[in-house]
Protein backbone atom coordinates (compact mmCIF):
# COMPACT_ATOMS: atom_id res chain seq x y z
CA UNK A 1 0.00 0.00 0.00
CA UNK A 2 1.26 3.45 -0.90
CA UNK A 3 1.37 5.13 2.53
CA UNK A 4 3.27 8.04 4.03
CA UNK A 5 4.64 6.16 7.05
CA UNK A 6 4.30 2.50 6.19
CA UNK A 7 6.90 -0.10 5.33
CA UNK A 8 5.32 -0.95 1.99
CA UNK A 9 5.61 1.42 -0.95
CA UNK A 10 3.96 0.78 -4.31
CA UNK A 11 4.38 4.31 -5.61
CA UNK A 12 7.01 5.39 -8.11
CA UNK A 13 10.36 4.06 -6.83
CA UNK A 14 13.08 6.50 -5.98
CA UNK A 15 15.59 6.89 -8.80
CA UNK A 16 19.09 8.25 -8.36
CA UNK A 17 19.19 11.73 -9.94
CA UNK A 18 15.57 11.36 -10.97
CA UNK A 19 13.13 14.28 -10.68
CA UNK A 20 12.48 13.93 -6.94
CA UNK A 21 16.18 13.55 -6.20
CA UNK A 22 17.11 16.63 -8.23
CA UNK A 23 14.28 18.61 -6.61
CA UNK A 24 15.57 17.78 -3.13
CA UNK A 25 19.13 18.71 -4.07
CA UNK A 26 17.89 21.98 -5.56
CA UNK A 27 16.00 22.78 -2.35
CA UNK A 28 19.09 22.18 -0.20
CA UNK A 29 21.20 24.28 -2.57
CA UNK A 30 18.69 27.16 -2.55
CA UNK A 31 18.54 27.24 1.26
CA UNK A 32 22.31 27.41 1.54
CA UNK A 33 22.65 30.08 -1.13
CA UNK A 34 20.06 32.15 0.75
CA UNK A 35 22.39 32.25 3.78
CA UNK A 36 24.76 34.50 1.83
CA UNK A 37 21.99 37.08 1.40
CA UNK A 38 21.02 37.25 5.08
CA UNK A 39 22.69 40.49 6.08
CA UNK A 40 23.47 41.46 9.68
CA UNK A 41 20.89 39.38 11.58
CA UNK A 42 20.46 40.12 15.27
CA UNK A 43 21.34 37.70 18.05
CA UNK A 44 17.68 36.79 18.64
CA UNK A 45 17.18 35.85 15.00
CA UNK A 46 20.44 33.87 14.92
CA UNK A 47 19.53 32.00 18.09
CA UNK A 48 16.12 31.08 16.67
CA UNK A 49 17.72 29.72 13.53
CA UNK A 50 20.29 27.73 15.51
CA UNK A 51 17.61 26.24 17.74
CA UNK A 52 15.39 25.58 14.73
CA UNK A 53 18.17 23.69 12.93
CA UNK A 54 18.91 21.65 16.06
CA UNK A 55 15.21 20.84 16.47
CA UNK A 56 14.97 19.76 12.83
CA UNK A 57 17.89 17.37 13.29
CA UNK A 58 16.70 15.85 16.56
CA UNK A 59 13.00 15.58 15.68
CA UNK A 60 13.79 14.00 12.34
CA UNK A 61 16.12 11.49 14.01
CA UNK A 62 13.51 10.64 16.66
CA UNK A 63 10.77 10.08 14.07
CA UNK A 64 13.14 7.94 12.00
CA UNK A 65 13.68 5.63 14.97
CA UNK A 66 9.92 5.54 15.58
CA UNK A 67 9.41 4.56 11.92
CA UNK A 68 11.85 1.67 12.23
CA UNK A 69 10.28 0.50 15.52
CA UNK A 70 6.66 0.79 14.35
CA UNK A 71 7.45 -1.16 11.21
CA UNK A 72 9.41 -3.83 13.07
CA UNK A 73 12.72 -3.23 11.32
CA UNK A 74 14.76 -1.51 14.05
CA UNK A 75 18.04 -3.32 14.67
CA UNK A 76 21.10 -2.60 16.80
CA UNK A 77 23.16 -3.60 13.75
CA UNK A 78 21.88 -0.64 11.73
CA UNK A 79 20.23 1.92 13.99
CA UNK A 80 22.69 2.66 16.78
CA UNK A 81 24.16 6.16 16.37
CA UNK A 82 27.55 5.08 15.04
CA UNK A 83 27.35 6.12 11.40
CA UNK A 84 29.20 9.38 10.90
CA UNK A 85 26.07 11.32 9.95
CA UNK A 86 24.22 9.99 13.01
CA UNK A 87 27.06 11.11 15.28
CA UNK A 88 27.07 14.48 13.56
CA UNK A 89 23.32 14.90 14.09
CA UNK A 90 23.78 14.84 17.86
CA UNK A 91 27.09 16.70 17.87
CA UNK A 92 25.84 19.41 15.51
CA UNK A 93 22.69 19.87 17.58
CA UNK A 94 24.88 20.45 20.63
CA UNK A 95 27.04 22.88 18.66
CA UNK A 96 23.97 24.89 17.71
CA UNK A 97 22.58 25.27 21.24
CA UNK A 98 25.62 25.31 23.55
CA UNK A 99 26.96 28.53 25.03
CA UNK A 100 30.40 27.01 25.53
CA UNK A 101 32.47 28.75 22.87
CA UNK A 102 35.34 26.26 22.95
CA UNK A 103 33.06 23.24 22.66
CA UNK A 104 31.07 24.91 19.90
CA UNK A 105 34.17 25.56 17.84
CA UNK A 106 35.61 22.05 18.32
CA UNK A 107 32.35 20.55 17.09
CA UNK A 108 32.25 23.08 14.27
CA UNK A 109 35.58 21.77 13.01
CA UNK A 110 34.05 18.32 12.55
CA UNK A 111 30.73 19.68 11.32
CA UNK A 112 32.42 21.79 8.67
CA UNK A 113 34.61 19.09 7.17
CA UNK A 114 32.34 16.09 7.57
CA UNK A 115 28.94 17.74 7.89
CA UNK A 116 29.52 19.24 4.47
CA UNK A 117 31.70 16.67 2.72
CA UNK A 118 30.16 13.58 4.33
CA UNK A 119 26.53 14.65 4.29
CA UNK A 120 26.91 15.94 0.74
CA UNK A 121 27.99 12.49 -0.42
CA UNK A 122 24.94 11.05 1.38
CA UNK A 123 22.72 13.56 -0.42
CA UNK A 124 24.17 12.55 -3.78
CA UNK A 125 23.83 8.80 -3.11
CA UNK A 126 21.05 8.57 -0.49
CA UNK A 127 20.29 5.37 1.44
CA UNK A 128 16.50 5.20 1.24
CA UNK A 129 15.76 2.22 -0.93
CA UNK A 130 12.68 2.55 -3.13
CA UNK A 131 10.96 5.21 -1.00
CA UNK A 132 10.12 8.29 -3.00
CA UNK A 133 8.29 11.57 -2.34
CA UNK A 134 6.12 11.97 -0.27
CA UNK A 135 7.12 8.95 1.85
CA UNK A 136 8.66 9.73 5.23
CA UNK A 137 11.92 7.91 4.45
CA UNK A 138 12.45 10.16 1.44
CA UNK A 139 11.77 13.29 3.51
CA UNK A 140 13.89 12.08 6.41
CA UNK A 141 17.01 11.43 4.34
CA UNK A 142 17.01 14.89 2.81
CA UNK A 143 15.94 16.70 5.99
CA UNK A 144 18.71 15.15 8.08
CA UNK A 145 21.59 15.37 5.63
CA UNK A 146 20.44 18.67 4.17
CA UNK A 147 20.25 20.18 7.65
CA UNK A 148 23.75 18.93 8.48
CA UNK A 149 25.11 20.76 5.44
CA UNK A 150 23.06 23.86 6.21
CA UNK A 151 24.12 23.92 9.88
CA UNK A 152 27.82 23.90 8.97
CA UNK A 153 27.25 26.51 6.28
CA UNK A 154 25.17 28.65 8.66
CA UNK A 155 27.93 28.70 11.27
CA UNK A 156 30.41 29.67 8.58
CA UNK A 157 28.42 32.26 6.63
CA UNK A 158 26.24 33.82 9.34
CA UNK A 159 28.10 33.22 12.62
CA UNK A 160 31.46 33.89 10.88
CA UNK A 161 33.23 30.75 12.08
CA UNK A 162 36.01 29.38 9.90
CA UNK A 163 38.26 26.31 9.89
CA UNK A 164 42.06 26.44 10.02
CA UNK A 165 44.80 23.99 9.07
CA UNK A 166 44.74 22.99 12.73
CA UNK A 167 41.02 22.24 12.33
CA UNK A 168 41.83 20.13 9.28
CA UNK A 169 44.37 18.02 11.17
CA UNK A 170 42.17 17.64 14.27
CA UNK A 171 39.17 16.59 12.18
CA UNK A 172 41.26 14.09 10.20
CA UNK A 173 42.75 12.56 13.35
CA UNK A 174 39.43 12.45 15.20
CA UNK A 175 37.55 10.65 12.45
CA UNK A 176 40.32 8.06 12.09
CA UNK A 177 40.45 7.33 15.80
CA UNK A 178 36.67 7.00 15.73
CA UNK A 179 36.80 4.69 12.70
CA UNK A 180 39.23 2.34 14.44
CA UNK A 181 36.82 1.98 17.33
CA UNK A 182 33.84 1.46 15.03
CA UNK A 183 35.75 -1.16 13.01
CA UNK A 184 36.18 -3.25 16.13
CA UNK A 185 32.57 -2.67 17.16
CA UNK A 186 31.39 -3.88 13.76
CA UNK A 187 33.25 -7.17 14.18
CA UNK A 188 31.59 -7.67 17.57
CA UNK A 189 28.04 -6.71 16.49
CA UNK A 190 28.17 -8.01 12.92
CA UNK A 191 27.26 -4.48 11.83
CA UNK A 192 28.66 -2.24 9.12
CA UNK A 193 28.69 1.23 10.65
CA UNK A 194 30.68 3.71 8.53
CA UNK A 195 30.56 1.04 5.78
CA UNK A 196 34.12 0.08 6.65
CA UNK A 197 33.57 -3.67 7.08
CA UNK A 198 31.80 -4.37 3.79
CA UNK A 199 30.16 -2.69 0.82
CA UNK A 200 26.73 -1.18 1.60
CA UNK A 201 23.67 -2.79 0.03
CA UNK A 202 22.54 0.38 -1.75
CA UNK A 203 24.27 2.08 -4.73
CA UNK A 204 27.09 4.35 -3.64
CA UNK A 205 30.50 5.65 -4.57
CA UNK A 206 31.96 2.60 -2.84
CA UNK A 207 30.76 0.45 -5.74
CA UNK A 208 33.08 2.38 -8.04
CA UNK A 209 35.95 2.02 -5.58
CA UNK A 210 35.42 -1.74 -5.44
CA UNK A 211 35.55 -1.95 -9.24
CA UNK A 212 38.80 0.04 -9.26
CA UNK A 213 40.60 -1.25 -6.16
CA UNK A 214 38.87 -4.50 -5.24
CA UNK A 215 36.74 -5.62 -2.28
CA UNK A 216 37.41 -5.10 1.43
CA UNK A 217 39.84 -3.96 2.68
CA UNK A 218 41.19 -2.43 -0.53
CA UNK A 219 38.28 -0.09 -1.20
CA UNK A 220 39.05 1.56 2.15
CA UNK A 221 42.14 3.07 0.54
CA UNK A 222 39.86 4.78 -1.96
CA UNK A 223 37.65 6.06 0.87
CA UNK A 224 40.73 7.56 2.51
CA UNK A 225 41.74 9.34 -0.69
CA UNK A 226 38.21 10.62 -1.35
CA UNK A 227 37.83 11.87 2.23
CA UNK A 228 41.14 13.70 1.97
CA UNK A 229 40.21 15.26 -1.38
CA UNK A 230 36.79 16.37 -0.13
CA UNK A 231 38.28 17.89 3.01
CA UNK A 232 40.83 19.77 0.93
CA UNK A 233 38.12 21.01 -1.41
CA UNK A 234 35.93 22.39 1.37
CA UNK A 235 38.98 24.03 2.93
CA UNK A 236 40.17 25.49 -0.41
CA UNK A 237 38.21 28.80 -0.15
CA UNK A 238 39.91 29.58 3.16
CA UNK A 239 43.33 28.48 1.91
CA UNK A 240 42.97 30.83 -1.06
CA UNK A 241 41.75 33.67 1.17
CA UNK A 242 44.70 33.24 3.52
CA UNK A 243 47.15 33.09 0.61
CA UNK A 244 45.74 36.32 -0.87
CA UNK A 245 45.93 38.03 2.53
CA UNK A 246 49.53 36.98 3.06
CA UNK A 247 50.49 38.07 -0.44
CA UNK A 248 48.82 41.45 0.05
CA UNK A 249 50.54 41.93 3.40
CA UNK A 250 53.91 41.01 1.87
CA UNK A 251 53.43 43.47 -0.97
CA UNK A 252 52.41 46.22 1.46
CA UNK A 253 55.45 45.56 3.62
CA UNK A 254 57.80 45.76 0.63
CA UNK A 255 56.59 49.21 -0.42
Amino acid sequence: MNTFFGLEWDGTPFRLFGPSHLAALAAVLAINIALFFWKNPGETARRRVRYGLAAALLVDEAILHIWYIVNGVWSYQTMLPFHLCAVLIYATSLMLVTNNATLRYRIYELAYFFGIAGALQALLTPDQGIYNFPHWRYLSVFISHGTLVTSAMYMTVVEKYRPTWGSFKRAWLTVHLYAVGVLGLNFVLGSNYLFINRVPSFPSLIDLLVSLLGPWPWYLIGLEVIALILMLLVYLPFAIKDWVSRRGAAQAASM
